[in-house]
Parts: C-alpha cells; structure tokens; sequence
C-alpha cells in the first residue's frame, strides 16, 4: 500500500490503512519526541496522542504536504502544549477535552491481532502480556480481561477515546510481536 492511497482508506475509516500509516511513521514520530523530551515515556505519550489527534483529523490532511510532515507538526505542538501543561502544573484533572467526542477511528471487528490474541493459551498470554509496558498491560486488561468498552475504558483512564484506541492498537501490534518471536 503507497502512503497516499493508505491516507484516502484512512478518510474512509479503513482500519488496515491506520494500522499502515501507524507503521510506516511511528518510529519518525517517536524519534522526533524522544529527542525533543528525552523521556521515553513522555515521548510514548505524546506519540499516541499526535496519531490520535491525526487520525482524528485525518479528513483536514491536505495531499499537497507531506504526511510526515503534518503528523511531526501536530507532535511538536502537542509537545509544546505538554511543556506549558507541565510548567503550569495545575493540580487535579490534567486534561480538560471540554466533552468532545472523538471520531471513531478504527472499527471496533476483530482485527487478525484480535483473533491471535483471544487464541493463545492464557497462562502463556498473560506471561507474554507482563513484557509491555505497564500502561499497555493496563489497556489490555481493561478491554480483553475486564471486557470494558472502549467508552468505559476512556473514562477509567481518563483519556479521549481516540488516545485508547491508539493505545490499544499499539499494544496489540507490539504483543503480536512478542507471539510471533516465539514460534
């Protein structure tokens, strides 16, 4: 799949092409971040969030930029947004998203992770699952074990939706990885 024809899927909510264009330009994006926070999970975090928000916008992308391009300005502002957040350190609930509600941006059928995941014996799963990193190990729990929606986990969270399903897919991508090393 080329990178144009992955953003047109995307517009339609095209679960593969998010997947694709997470892919193709998560190790840019994170790269960008991790330099900038030197933090690897602020630089995670923030991540998660720039494809969210992308995705979320994925219809304004504008084909006469580059892709990477657009996704790097949003993480660079979401830094900036971070850094003011952080120097102001306002106690209580950090996020204030006045009750917008994300777009839906992955189809909620079973991807073939999905279907590797619920196929695994447990016991091995549940071993697999404890090499993420916390916060995916929670995510995971939340809609697998727990069997919450993705509604419920966000308020659990206290997070968009859109940065769960994020979330998720990447907790999923990477502990596919760690299955598929094993066979």
């Amino acid at each position: 799949m080329e990178i144009s024809q992955a953003i047109e899927k995307a517009k339609e909510n095209n679960q593969i092409a998010f997947n694709f264009l997470l892919d193709k330009f998560w190790n840019d994006v994170y790269g960008f971040l991790l330099k900038r926070t030197e933090n690897e999970n602020d630089a995670e975090d923030i991540t998660i969030e720039a494809f969210s928000r992308a995705f979320d916008k994925i219809s304004s992308f504008d084909s006469k930029y580059k892709f990477k391009t657009w996704l790097i300005t949003i993480a660079k502002n979401l830094h900036v947004d971070f850094l003011r957040k952080k120097k102001i350190s306002v106690s209580g609930d950090k996020r204030n998203h006045d009750g917008h509600h994300a777009n839906q941006i992955i189809d909620e059928s079973p991807s073939p992770e999905d279907i590797l995941i619920t196929e695994q014996n447990l016991a091995k799963l549940l071993r697999d699952i404890k090499k993420l990193k916390p916060h995916y190990q929670e995510v995971i729990n939340l809609r697998y074990f727990q069997e919450l929606s993705y509604q419920e986990i966000s308020n659990e969270l206290h997070e968009p939706m859109s940065n769960v399903k994020v979330k998720l897919l990447r907790a999923k991508k990477l502990l596919a990885e760690i299955i598929q090393k094993k066979k």
